[in-house]
């Protein structure tokens, strides 16, 4: 994306310093990426498996594969190239599983996941993904950004009347950080956050219960059936919804990724961990959007190092993660969203600004960040996907109603 509105950042020739490029926002970024991802997506997958009627064992080896899986590499690309690459699991097929998954035999739909897996690193390695990325133009893809982003930051005022105390707090606390300590802004609100839930006695500490992971191996069984109704949405799912609004919000930021080659190392880590019941390995959107945005750090080279922080933080959930998944439910929902929507101000801001920055673009921009912000979905797949489809038709009508006339 040539034209995009973003100055463009180039990885480093050398392999970047970490040690000298450490920052507490960039640290304090990462781990509110994990808090927002992990925290509504492991509920999803704990309802899934126990639709399927999946043990404690297999439930804790899903949720734990895929954090291993995605923190490892993603913190690794994230380390070597100096590129924020945020890895995550894909909310919108958990939320398919919920209900697809029952009455499938497991070993079936490990088959499934499999082929989902497979079919992704196919399209990497085969290079289909960049010649789409660089026909959307920068405006679209920062209007999907501020369009996915919208509803977090508006969630932060929707939340006051449900915790008036907590979320008033912690907005005072970004107020006062905004004004006089920027850069640790969303460190002080995550402080402020936990320690005002904590006293308010939201916290319910009666649900932590710490246990090690177990990986449990799954021999796949494939099946037409299991194929076509599992193994074929997961893949549609994954790209339409997570991996190209991912690569499109990267670019939004200003970033240049090597986009089939990112997708083909999601699709073999998928393939990796899928017998152990990791569903889908994609790029993160909503976490990429808090590890690539100014609050992570304000020089975009150092920006890798919140990519980094969540990927090892997953890689560590690993251990723990069939229990984590039980402790964010005892963290108050407002806390999360509010904790989210501030985080996001300053991409949501920068995601409108770059959208609208060019008048001849800005109607495309206008509906693409319309279309995605409404929450929608057809086919099972979400608004984000949609958004960036409306956009781009209505650039490439305006385009070509233009030419002619010049």
């Amino acid at each position: 994306m040539s034209d995009a509105a973003q100055p463009v950042f180039d990885p480093p020739a050398t392999r970047p310093n970490a040690r000298r490029d450490l920052s507490a926002s960039a640290i304090a970024a990462g781990l509110v990426a994990v808090l927002v991802s992990f925290g509504g997506t492991a509920v999803l997958m704990v309802q899934a498996g126990h639709a399927a009627g999946l043990d404690a064992a297999r439930i804790g080896s899903w949720i734990g594969s895929l954090s291993l899986a995605l923190g490892l590499g993603g913190a690794a690309y994230s380390l070597r190239t100096g590129l924020p690459i945020v890895m995550a699991w894909s909310t919108p097929g958990a939320a398919l599983l919920v209900t697809a998954l029952a009455g499938v035999p497991f070993p079936e739909a490990i088959g499934a996941f499999v082929l989902a897996a497979a079919l992704t690193l196919a399209c990497g390695l085969f290079g289909w993904i960049d010649p789409i990325l660089r026909r959307i133009p920068g405006e679209v893809a920062a209007a999907m950004l501020a369009g996915v982003l919208l509803n977090f930051g508006m969630g932060v005022f929707t939340n006051i009347g449900k915790q008036p105390a907590l979320v008033l707090a912690m907005c005072a606390a970004y107020l006062a950080c905004r004004r006089w300590a920027p850069r640790y802004a969303v460190l002080v609100v995550m402080a402020v956050a936990v320690a005002m839930a904590a006293g308010l006695g939201l916290i319910r500490a009666e649900q932590l219960d710490w246990r090690l992971t177990e990986f449990v191996w799954t021999t796949p069984a494939f099946s037409m059936q299991a194929a076509i109704s599992l193994g074929v949405p997961l893949f549609v799912v994954a790209m339409a919804s997570q991996n190209l609004p991912g690569l499109a919000i990267l670019q939004a930021a200003g970033y240049r990724p090597p986009a089939s080659r990112l997708v083909a190392a999601t699709g073999l880590l998928g393939l990796l961990a899928a017998p152990f019941g990791a569903h889908s390995v994609t790029l993160g959107a909503i976490s990429a959007a808090i590890c690539t945005g100014p609050e992570a750090h304000a020089e975009p080279a150092k920006r890798y190092i919140a990519a980094a922080t969540y990927g090892v933080s997953y890689f560590l959930l690993s251990i723990v993660a069939g229990a984590v998944a039980v402790c964010f439910q005892a963290l108050p929902a407002a806390l999360l969203a509010a904790l989210a929507g501030l985080a996001l101000l300053g991409t949501i801001m920068g995601g409108m600004a770059a959208a609208m920055a060019n008048p001849q673009r800005r109607e495309a921009a206008l509906i693409t960040l319309l279309a995605t912000a409404s929450g929608f979905s057809f086919w099972g797949i979400g608004s984000a996907f949609w958004g960036l489809v409306a956009g781009l038709l209505a650039h490439t009508l305006f385009e070509y109603t233009r030419k002619p006339a010049a």
